[in-house]
This record gives structure tokens, sequence and C-alpha cells, in this order.
């Protein structure tokens, strides 16, 4: 996928791509540090058909929505021919009892055998989190484990 970087000056910079049907989906990261989600008119790439003002938080959430997805289906494509052998995105939800702890506080790989590939932070991956790696409620944990092994982390990370 071809990124292109626009300087817009005395805004600031614009990023984006050409969805399949033509029109461009980015973000302008403007000099103040505002940030907005963009997406152009078919007809015309330089036009914006919508813009959506994102706050650091709320552009954090959306990077992770998008990427740990594409992280687990590279992880599953890898793992296709290992029968047995399951790839999940586990959520470290807001007021989870992990909330603030370290991944070695779960005893996630003694308790269920379910090894924790990468989390995923703000829009940036952390891989293979050492025991001391600290969680925040947000974070998406990517997991590889049995069907069961995922389930019993699943509820590990919600109830403790």
């Amino acid at each position: 996928m071809n990124v292109e970087v626009t300087p817009l000056p005395g805004i600031g910079v614009r990023k984006d791509f050409a969805l399949r049907s033509g029109r461009r989906v980015g973000v302008v990261n403007h000099r103040d540090g505002q940030i907005e989600l963009i997406v152009s008119k078919s007809d015309d790439p330089d036009a914006c058909l919508a813009a959506l003002p994102l706050t650091i938080d709320e552009a954090a959430a959306l990077s992770n929505l998008l990427g740990a997805p594409q992280l687990v289906a590279q992880l599953k494509e890898e793992h296709a021919d290992l029968p047995g052998i399951n790839t999940k995105q586990l959520p470290v939800g807001t007021g989870s009892p992990f909330d603030g702890r370290t991944l070695g506080d779960t005893a996630l790989r003694s308790r269920t055998g379910v090894s924790v590939v990468a989390v995923m932070r703000a829009g940036q991956v952390h891989p293979s989190p050492a025991p001391d790696f600290t969680l925040t409620g947000g974070d998406l944990m990517v997991t590889v484990g049995t069907s069961e092994g995922l389930q019993a982390a699943y509820k590990i990370l919600k109830n403790g």
C-alpha cells in the first residue's frame, strides 16, 4: 500500500492512500496537535468528503482497532497448518483487575498455556512483552494458544 505524505503549508501534514474505489483515506496531523481522519471525494482526491476530528486517545483506539486484526490475521495464516493452535486478540478492559498491573501478574502462561505475542497500545505494537510489562485499560493482547486456553485467558483478564 502506497501512503502519500503531503505537506500542508501553515496547517500540517496529510498522510493518505487510495482505496480500490478511488477514494483516498488518511489523516491530517495539524501543527497545533489536532488530528483529523479524512475521506476524499471519489471524483476529486483533493476535495474532502468527510473530516472527523480525533483526540489523541480516540486516534490511538482507532489505530488499535485497525492494527490488531491485521497482526492476528498474519499470525493465523502462519499457524494455519498447525492444528489446535489459535490466535486471538484479548482486550484489557478499563477496570480489569489487571489494568495497571504487570503481564506477569496475570500468570496467563502458567494458568492457561496461552502465550502473549504482542500488546497493541495507542497505535503501537509492543512485541514479545516481558513479564514486567505494565498493562493498561484499552490494551489489546495478541495471544496464541488452544481454544480452551484462550477462553480461560479471556475470563482471567476480565474477572481476575
